[in-house]
């Protein structure tokens, strides 16, 4: 049976007070040696939004953390196969995928558009 490394493990519970969840999650996955990243969105692992309004910091801060946690699970932005973004108004496409675009420069990976809850990124990628 695979391995799998759960990284940033949390509880809606205490993520989301203000709701009555309390389901067991991680940020990100690595099974053998795929790496599955939750979405991402424009908060810090802290749970500090960053930048109110501004869709491309919101697209930054999204990118740092799928860097980070591809980091945590030994893997790198280099590896990424497939990303998704979900945007809530089509004027913000532009400034997203310009952000994202620096971070995944010369990677080529696959790209999903969807409409949905906020600027984010979710990824998948091979952990070498």
């Amino acid at each position: 049976m695979p391995t799998h490394t759960r990284i940033r493990m949390f509880n809606t519970k205490e993520t989301y007070p203000n709701q009555s969840l309390n389901n067991d999650l991680c940020q990100a996955v690595r099974a053998g040696n795929t790496v599955y990243v939750r979405g991402q969105v424009g908060t810090d692992f802290d749970g500090n939004l960053i930048g109110l309004g501004d869709p491309r910091a919101q697209a930054e801060q999204a990118m740092k953390n799928v860097q980070q946690l591809l980091v945590e699970a030994g893997s790198d932005l280099t590896h990424i196969v497939k990303t998704t973004t979900y945007l809530i108004d089509p004027r913000y496409r532009e400034p997203v995928y310009q952000e994202v675009g620096k971070w995944l420069k010369g990677v080529f990976p696959d790209l999903h558009r969807r409409g949905g809850l906020g600027p984010g990124a979710a990824a998948v990628a091979n952990g070498n």
